[in-house]
């Protein structure tokens, strides 16, 4: 019988689909010093995580009967993965499956932002009964989305996701990315109506320039994608959105065109010091905050559980 390790938790249709297929699934958090012990004591033949385990060259030397890794989610960037390959273990992700979900967040954010939820959540329950009107009067500038140009940089599935619930919010919608120059999204509702979008890539710069709202969905960087350069490229007023990766966007920048108004508010569900983000993010007025949970819906981690669990049938079998 060969053993799964899912280090980081799978939901239950996952399990289910693997038992059925005569794997023994571990859905245990074991701390990472303990890992390779645990691994090869209980001849572990798939690990499965998502971005809170590490798998290194440390572990990977450690654990030669390791056949698969597999990684919950959209990055791979907590896995050594050309090392491992270069061992002959498979490496795979479940790119599509969380895909709705980090969407749905950047709109969460947004909306937050285009009207003050995040502030107003923070002082409705300190000064509310005392501070109504005075309240009423701080939160009474929102804007509204419909009308606006949201820039996505980055138009793989979560950008394109996302382009697309800004579709159909009446938004127009920008994209810069380096593989797809020009694209097609079909938008489809309850009632089984269809509605194409042609759209084409535009440079970095451009739709930093003309965008109401940036939302920024890329994989980790070396360095800055979005830095003090970038920020002042967009608009006055406008607003800016991290679910991809912390480290892509830089704070200290980020903080600075907030304070000085240039920027209007941001959105962060990551972090460059995650996970100890900064005291100075954690109590800007002008950010939303969220910690890290954007592929953490109910609804995500059946569908990541279910690639998991097929992939490892698929690889295993």
């Amino acid at each position: 019988m060969k053993v799964i390790l899912a280090n980081d938790g799978i939901a239950q249709e996952g399990i289910v689909l693997l038992e059925k297929e005569g794997f023994q699934v571990k859905n245990t958090r074991v701390a990472e010093e303990q890992l390779a012990n645990y691994i090869n004591t209980n001849k572990v033949d798939a690990l499965l995580v998502r971005s809170a385990t590490r798998v290194d060259k440390k572990l990977i030397d450690a654990c030669p009967d390791l056949k698969l890794i597999g990684r919950g989610g959209v990055g791979l960037d907590n896995i050594d993965v050309k090392y491992a390959e270069s061992k002959g273990i498979k490496v795979f992700n479940t790119p599509e499956a969380s895909s709705e979900s980090v969407a749905e967040l950047v709109f969460a954010h947004l909306l937050n932002g285009v009207r003050f939820l995040h502030d107003s959540n923070r002082n409705m329950p300190l000064d509310g009964d005392s501070q109504f009107k005075q309240l009423k009067k701080s939160y009474s500038a929102g804007v509204e989305l419909k009308g606006k140009t949201l820039g996505i940089v980055g138009f793989g599935r979560i950008g394109q996701a996302t382009a697309k619930m800004a579709l159909a919010l009446g938004m127009e919608v920008l994209y810069t990315d380096h593989h797809a120059d020009e694209t097609t999204l079909t938008l489809s509702f309850y009632n089984g109506q269809t509605i194409d979008f042609s759209l084409q890539k535009s440079e970095l710069k451009d739709v930093l320039a003309n965008s109401d709202f940036v939302s920024l969905h890329v994989p980790s960087q070396d360095t800055y994608l979005i830095g003090k350069k970038e920020l002042g490229l967009m608009k006055p007023g406008a607003g800016i959105i991290n679910t991809s990766r912390g480290g892509v966007l830089d704070e200290v920048a980020l903080v600075e065109a907030l304070e000085n108004n240039h920027l209007a508010f941001a959105g962060l569900d990551v972090f460059e010091s995650e996970p100890t983000p900064e005291i100075k993010i954690l109590m800007n007025p002008k950010i939303s905050l969220s910690p890290h949970i954007g592929g953490s819906t109910l609804e995500a981690q059946q569908r990541i559980g279910k690639e998991l669990a097929q992939n490892v049938i698929d690889l295993l079998k």
